[in-house]
Parts: C-alpha cells; sequence; structure tokens
C-alpha cells in the first residue's frame, strides 16, 4: 500500500505557530459554533469550539435521491429539513458529557450542496415539488431553446462567469414553471418562492421571516450578475424568472438573524455563516491566496483555484465564481471552478450496478491487486462530460479491454478517471489564472483511499496534500460564521495560520514526465470517443392532461363525425395511390 509521508508542517507558505502565540491572534472567547452541513448524500451538524475549532461533537444521516427517470435526480425538501433537526438534536445531546450545553452554542454557520434547487409556496411554506439536484439533466431541452434564443452557450458567461447548462438553478426554475401546474398556479398568483438549498433551510428555521442567500449560492444559479452580485434584470428576462420569487443577496459572513423555528433544538440561536460548501472546502483548506487549490474528492470532484479579488473569465469550459465574501463590506474573492460530476459514484456504479465490487470501500484494495490498469480507461460520462467539455450528448464507455482483463482492472480504471478528470481541469487552470499550481490541496470522503492519492500525485505531476480533517468544509463554514461581525469568537487572519488543527500528509509523484504524457494522451483519446453518443430523435407531439380534458368534453355526434370523415379521407388516398 502507498502511504502518504507525513511533513513536520503544513503545505502553506508559512509555518504553524506555538500555541501561545496563536492565542495572541485570536480574540478570546468561550463559546461554540454549530455548523449544518447539507450535502448531495449526507447532511449532518457539527459543534466546534472556539477559537481553536475543534469539533467536539456532530450527527449525520443519510439523504436519500430518487430518480425516476434517466437523468433525473430529485430529494425531498421536508426529508432535509427533518434530517437537519434530528442531526441537531443527536450532536446537542453529546455536550453535557463533554461540560458544555446548548446555551454554549453563541451561532450557526450553513454549508449546502449548491445549485439544487427548491419552489415553496410562500403561504403554506411547503414544497411545491420534490428539489431537483444540481446532476439533474431534464432540462436540456430548455438549455436548447434558450441557446437558440441567443446563439452562443457562453453569450451570459461575462455577465454570470457560467455557461448556458442544465447544471445551474436558472434552468431548473424555468423547467418548473413551464411543466409543473401547482409550480406555475403558485407563480400567478404571487406565492412562489425559489430558491437554493440553502434559502429554503433558512426559511424554515426562521419561520419564513427571512428568504436569503449568500453570494457564493447566488453564483451559482445563471441569474446574478458578478460585478454588481444582484440578480440580473437581462437575465430574470430571459429566464422569465421575477425577482420577487428570489431570496435577497447577502455576504457570506454577518448577523443574518435568529433560529425561531420550535421545531428545531437551536431555536433562539444566531444565523452568520452562509457558504457553497465547495466555498467552505476552499476556505476550510485555508486556500486564501492567488494561485492555492484544493479538490474536494466526493460522489463528484470539484477543483476550485483561489484567484484573488479579481474575477478571471475562462475561454476553456472552467467556471467563474464567487470563493467568498467575508461580511458586508470585505473584498469579493473569485474562483475558477471545474467540476467532476461523476468520481466516487462510479465506484458507486460499479458496486450496485454491474456489481464488480462488493463494497465501493473495497476499491483500493481489488485495484491494488494488479500492477496498472492493464490499458484499460473508463470514461463515465453517465450523464455527459462537465468541465472543461461540458458536452451533455457524451455517454460513459470502458474501453481497452483484452481476453485477460479482470474487474481488478476496471476498478483500477475506475480510481484512475477520478485522476483523469482532475489533470484536464489542472491543465486549464494552469493556462488562465495566471498564477503558478505548485501543489494541490485534497479533501473529501475518498481521500482515505492511499491509492487514489498516490494516483493522482502521479496523473497530476504535483505534490498533493491531504487534509487530516475529514471534513474541511464544516471547517470552513464554522470560520465563516464565528468571525463575523457582531459574533466576534475569532478573528481571521488567514496569512498568520496560526489554526493549528490544519495539518496535511503529503504523496510525491512517482512517475516521468513521459510516462504522464503517453497515460494522458490515451485517456485523451478514450474521452473523444465517448463524445456524440446520444443523438436527438425528432419528437413528436404528446398529449398534456389539458388535451384529453379538452377531447373528453366534445359531444359524442362531433366526434363520430369527425372519426367519419378521417376514414373516408384514409380511404380515398388508398383508392388514389
Amino acid at each position: 500500500m502507498t502511504e502518504g509521508k507525513n511533513v513536520p508542517n503544513s503545505s502553506a507558505d508559512v509555518p504553524f505557530r506555538s500555541k501561545e502565540l496563536r492565542k495572541q491572534s485570536l480574540i478570546q472567547h468561550t463559546g461554540l459554533v454549530g455548523v449544518i452541513d447539507e450535502g448531495t448524500k449526507t447532511i449532518g451538524f457539527s459543534i466546534y469550539t472556539t477559537p481553536d475549532f475543534k469539533e467536539i461533537a456532530a450527527h449525520r444521516v443519510e439523504l436519500g435521491v430518487i430518480s425516476s427517470q434517466d437523468g433525473w435526480y430529485e430529494q425531498d425538501p421536508l426529508e432535509m429539513m427533518s434530517s437537519i433537526n434530528k442531526c441537531a438534536e443527536e450532536a446537542i445531546k453529546q455536550l453535557p458529557e463533554l461540560g458544555f450545553s446548548s446555551s454554549d452554542i453563541i451561532t450557526v454557520g450553513i454549508t449546502n450542496q449548491r445549485e439544487t434547487t427548491i419552489v415553496w409556496d410562500a403561504v403554506t411554506g411547503k414544497p411545491l415539488y420534490n428539489a431537483i439536484v444540481w446532476k439533474d439533466i431534464r432540462t436540456s431541452s430548455t438549455v436548447e431553446q434558450i441557446v437558440a434564443k441567443v446563439q452562443d452557450p457562453n453569450y451570459f458567461k461575462r455577465r454570470t462567469g457560467l455557461p448556458i447548462s442544465t447544471y445551474f438553478s436558472a434552468l431548473k426554475i424555468r423547467w418548473l414553471k413551464d411543466n409543473v401546474p401547482e409550480v406555475r398556479q403558485a407563480c400567478r398568483e404571487k406565492r412562489c418562492k425559489a430558491g437554493t438549498v440553502d434559502s429554503w433551510i433558512i426559511w424554515n428555521l426562521t419561520n419564513g421571516a427571512l428568504h436569503i442567500t449568500d453570494v457564493t449560492n447566488a453564483s451559482r444559479t445563471l441569474l446574478m450578475n458578478l460585478e454588481t452580485q444582484n440578480w440580473d434584470p437581462v437575465l430574470l428576462k430571459t429566464f422569465a424568472i421575477r425577482e420577487d420569487m428570489l431570496p435577497s443577496i447577502r455576504s457570506c459572513s454577518e448577523v443574518f438573524g435568529k433560529i425561531t423555528s420550535e421545531r428545531s433544538a437551536l431555536r433562539g440561536i444566531t444565523l452568520s455563516g452562509i457558504l457553497g460548501n465547495q466555498q467552505a472546502s476552499l476556505l476550510g483548506q485555508m486556500c486564501v491566496k492567488p494561485g492555492q487549490t484544493k479538490n474536494t474528492y466526493r460522489s463528484g470532484c470539484f477543483l476550485l483555484c483561489n484567484t484573488g479579488d479579481k474575477p478571471v473569465f475562462s475561454s476553456h469550459g472552467l467556471l467563474t465564481t464567487i470563493a467568498y465574501k467575508l461580511g458586508p463590506q470585505a473584498p469579493t474573492i473569485y474562483a475558477l471552478e471545474g467540476s467532476v460530476s461523476v468520481a466516487g459514484h462510479a465506484l458507486s456504479w460499479l458496486q450496485q450496478k454491474v456489481r464488480l465490487l462488493p463494497d465501493s470501500r473495497d476499491a483500493e484494495k481489488y485495484a491494488e491487486a494488479v500492477p496498472t490498469a492493464g490499458d484499460v480507461y473508463f470514461v463515465p460520462a453517465f450523464t455527459g462530460l462537465y468541465a472543461p467539455y461540458w458536452r451533455q450528448n457524451a455517454r460513459g464507455i470502458i474501453i481497452g479491454l483484452t481476453q485477460f482483463t479482470r474487474k481488478n482492472h476496471i476498478v483500477r480504471a475506475a480510481l484512475e478517471s477520478i485522476c483523469f478528470q482532475t489533470r484536464d481541469i489542472l491543465e486549464c487552470m494552469h493556462q488562465e489564472c495566471g498564477y503558478d499550481i505548485n501543489k494541490l490541496h485534497a479533501d473529501g470522503k475518498l481521500t482515505t483511499n492511499n491509492l487514489l492519492m498516490q494516483l493522482q500525485a502521479d496523473t497530476a505531476g504535483l505534490p498533493l496534500f491531504r487534509s487530516q480533517l475529514m471534513d474541511s468544509t464544516a471547517f470552513g463554514a464554522a470560520m465563516c460564521a464565528a468571525q463575523a461581525e457582531g459574533i466576534d469568537l475569532c478573528k481571521f487572519e488567514p496569512e498568520k495560520r496560526y489554526y493549528e488543527n490544519v495539518h496535511y500528509d503529503t504523496f510525491l509523484p512517482t512517475t516521468t514526465e513521459q510516462e504522464r504524457e503517453e497515460r494522458y494522451g490515451k485517456w485523451k483519446r478514450a474521452v473523444e470517443r465517448s463524445l456524440g453518443w446520444v443523438i436527438k430523435q425528432k419528437k413528436t407531439r404528446t398529449h398534456t392532461e389539458d388535451d384529453y380534458r379538452m377531447l373528453s368534453s366534445l359531444p359524442a355526434s362531433i366526434f363520430l363525425i369527425s372519426s367519419f370523415a378521417m376514414l373516408v379521407h384514409s380511404l380515398s388516398a388508398t383508392v388514389k395511390s
């Protein structure tokens, strides 16, 4: 097994200081900060001490996904809230044994899966439809309609930093308006609210008193102008979305209000932090200087490169997004982002669908049984390819099979696919960000796989620094909430790097440049073969429920006459031919 080599300090430019020196840089308060971590697969609540940010209590549960059709992914918004309430309750129960109580929790931060969209009734507070998850591709036809109107999928990129894609919330809201009668009716009656998951959580925790989001989540909707950081009138008009449906946009770190829901064990506690989960991970990895880059390895992969206080617009398919804004008057920090839709999900597929793995957690053991992937390449484009390709018509392939191929080779190829997709994005980032990317920070559930980490270092040709924090996402959100003005549990001074709980081990490349380029070249050839697989069929008109209702209301005599006329017409056509 390839083991990570421990290094005496972090990958930071400034080593960690002594505990006493660190404390001098932090405002001395005794208080706890809680974090709601709403991910795609799991929901959790963590409690941290301050100012040292040690996680002392946590509870997590799985979140179900509903997939009624190929490429459709939904989640139950009510299950989200009941799970959040359950996790908070269970985590707080752990405090008395540690000498704390719920009254010691000064503030709460929220971090959430981004782009996932929920619409709900402002009067009843009930969801009007399931949450449409970020990776859902049902809006493909809506994308085609919008692109046909503006003639360029990157038409709004200078405004939003994003291409017109199924990925983003604007398309999901538009689809809901066009296809769900309850949503359409609620929009007509001006009682429909829409937002990303953070907005739904806050609406429920405050009994509808707050309908807000932060700049990181808003920057993933395809509706916010990156320059003004407000909803853009042109974009709202293009997608036929009214501004009064949407939340107001705030910074990531400020006092938003208090939790008032009687269903929550957090009632009475202040809310002071909101961050999209990948931005929270960037902050938690302390990637606070331009050029510092992190990758989160989960069901998907998410690479973010800090580009400082100026947005960098990509010509190679990367997204320009807001990394964080730590207060209403604080500078806005931007990032370049590339997303891999299928990473750990490929291992789950090998386990659940084709049964090559008894458990996805055994991937390292199976892959290590063979020295290489045997020239097998796996492109897991189950719902198309994201950055830098942005090809919805791509589909997954496994190529290079021979009579000697074993399941171990395919499992190893699946791990390598994660590394190759990461390199695709790193290549673009290196070209466009203007900074030298000389290391990669890694976090997320999959980083426990040592072989994957070594393969990534070998594929990218970069040292890989693996965070010893199992969840830097929650840690980033905790810092964001704790440092808000008016909360002041800590003073965020990233350049001094005093946070003693941020440690890394490192994996160094063991391959030559020639070996890397040869294998990467074959990967690019495999990707080419996956493109253009989906061919659009000419659509025939399908009758809606309204059509059938209209037909059923026709008098029987009209139906008989029209049927007879069609019969006569068909007979005459037959005679002529």
